[in-house]
């Protein structure tokens, strides 16, 4: 009885050899086990000290994956704004990547190439005057953009013939979070309009009431973080124009389009938002979020080679080459970039405007 027990047991688990309790030895798997006879089963997951020994891919992998059925379905998660679901082919193109450290352009010069492409194509979109000269680059997300663009208007600032005479100051509405980081880490006030009665978001009237000569900047939210409202961009540069010929204050406009900078323009292409408006000189997207590129993936564009101070930019020789950097981070996989080109290909306008609308029309229900 207990030999056919055995037997089916093994069978079971693919081994042809019975395999008796008193044959096993401790801390013996071989390639052949199955998972279930590795020792790692009768321990805790390491989680204070480094493992003093090793054990197999298999059981390691079975580990972890177990480890991680904790977690939530990212597909179930109706609280982020990020992508969730990607085509077979993003897959294959971000294992294809996963090694390739998309800041070594003279290494990998096509990933570079790339992304200098969706740079020129994501400038095209926003309504860049020059789209094919456009300066931007790709980041890890619409945190590390929104704190690029913050640090070249604070640049900006320093460059311009009115000098600031106190602490710099950033006029917003209701915004992200990255936005309290970059002025707690910058030195910078942040000058939030606070949401009263009915109103939102920013007025024009309550930005300009904020501005004075230390002003570096404005930053209306196309897509808030709480209702996804557009704040009204236009509006506000208006009012700013009318501020500067009384007063003489040229106070720029970044765009923080982390959300709608990948809707507005399939969905709303006649709101006037991005480039077209003179005074907006620095737009900051998610790719990952609306972009439906795997998440990773940001993008902040400046209007014009001017608007992005040559102080922001990094000439490094670390990998064979001479690479001009922008962004905060230096090495990661070039994976997320490519798959945002993917999706600029595969989908294109029509695709995008489609993909857009049906998500609309669940959001109105």
């Amino acid at each position: 009885m207990e030999s056919i027990w055995l037997r089916n047991l093994s069978e079971a688990f693919g081994n042809g050899d019975i395999v008796r309790p008193d044959t096993v030895k401790e801390n013996s798997p071989t390639l052949t086990d199955p998972v279930l006879l590795s020792s790692f089963v009768s321990k805790p997951a390491p989680k204070n000290e480094f493992p003093k020994e090793e054990i197999e891919p298999r059981a390691a992998y079975q580990l972890v994956h177990d480890e991680l059925l904790l977690d939530g379905n990212s597909r179930q998660n109706l609280a982020t704004l990020c992508q969730t679901w990607v085509e077979p082919e993003v897959r294959r193109l971000m294992d294809e990547c996963f090694d390739k450290n998309m800041i070594d352009r003279d290494e990998y010069p096509q990933m570079a190439e790339l992304e200098s492409r969706c740079v020129r194509m994501v400038a095209d979109l926003w309504n860049s005057p020059d789209a094919a000269n456009a300066r931007g680059c790709s980041t890890a997300g619409s945190s590390e953009a929104a704190i690029l663009a913050g640090l070249a208007l604070k640049a900006k600032s320093r460059q311009v013939a009115r000098k600031l005479h106190g602490k710099p100051n950033l006029v917003c509405g209701p915004v992200h979070i990255c936005w309290h980081k970059f002025a707690r880490h910058f030195d910078v006030e942040l000058r939030q309009i606070p949401c009263e009665g009915n109103r939102l978001m920013m007025s024009p009237e309550e930005v300009v009431k904020r501005c004075d000569e230390n002003t570096i900047g404005v930053v209306p939210t196309l897509g808030l973080i709480f209702t996804l409202q557009y704040e009204p961009v236009q509006a506000i540069a208006f009012a700013l124009d009318d501020l500067e010929e009384e007063r003489g204050l040229d106070i720029p406009i970044h765009v923080d389009a982390a959300s709608g900078g990948f809707v507005a323009p399939f969905i709303h292409p006649d709101l006037v938002w991005d480039f077209r408006i003179p005074r907006v000189k620095s737009i900051n997207g998610s790719g990952h979020k609306f972009g439906l590129a795997p998440l990773g993936c940001a993008w902040v564009i400046w209007r014009e080679a001017r608007d992005l101070p040559d102080d922001l930019i990094f000439r490094v020789k670390y990998l064979g080459g001479h690479v001009p950097t922008i962004g905060l981070n230096f090495s990661r996989p070039g994976g997320q970039v490519a798959c945002q080109y993917y999706n600029f290909v595969r989908l294109g306008l029509k695709g995008y405007a489609k993909v857009t609308q049906a998500a609309s029309i669940l959001v109105r229900g």
